[in-house]
């Protein structure tokens, strides 16, 4: 898709996804979301194997990363994408719900760009994912080959 940035969204709550989508849809910057529902579907979209074995190459400009996913949890996932060459400067923003310090300074350690805890509030929670998407897809900056 020409002009389309690419977000990888790794959500397991349908109603998370759904609210991502639809706050994403509304923001003025031409994005194509792609949604994996664990962590091991996410390892294959971005490694290309699996199921994504045969998509078009490229990263995405962010990875928005669940924390508690099932099969491979978000910090396990972060830590693969930190230990590959290939991946290893891509954006990567946690969006949980959790707000343990221990999972905060976890993130971090591990290599997350930012962590960001899902409001409640309904339109609180738009207002947020629209902003990411104005940062991490218009305002920042990516190393090279770093999610193209």
């Amino acid at each position: 898709m020409p002009n389309k940035k690419i977000i990888l969204l790794v959500e397991d709550n349908p109603d998370d996804v759904d609210l991502t989508l639809r706050a994403f849809k509304r923001s003025p910057i031409p994005t194509e979301i792609v949604v994996t529902r664990d962590g091991v579907e996410a390892l294959d979209y971005l490694f290309m194997r699996g199921a994504f074995a045969q998509r078009e190459a490229g990263l995405p400009q962010v990875v928005l990363l669940d924390l508690k996913l099932p099969k491979v949890d978000g910090l396990e996932v972060l830590h693969q994408i930190r230990a590959h060459p290939s991946t290893r400067l891509l954006p990567v923003v946690m969006l949980t719900s959790s707000n343990e310090q221990e999972d905060l300074l976890k993130s971090y350690n591990r290599g997350a760009n930012s962590y960001i805890r899902k409001p409640v509030d309904f339109n609180k929670f738009m207002e947020s994912v629209q902003q990411l998407g104005i940062y991490w897809l218009m305002m920042n900056q990516n190393p090279p080959n770093a999610g193209s």
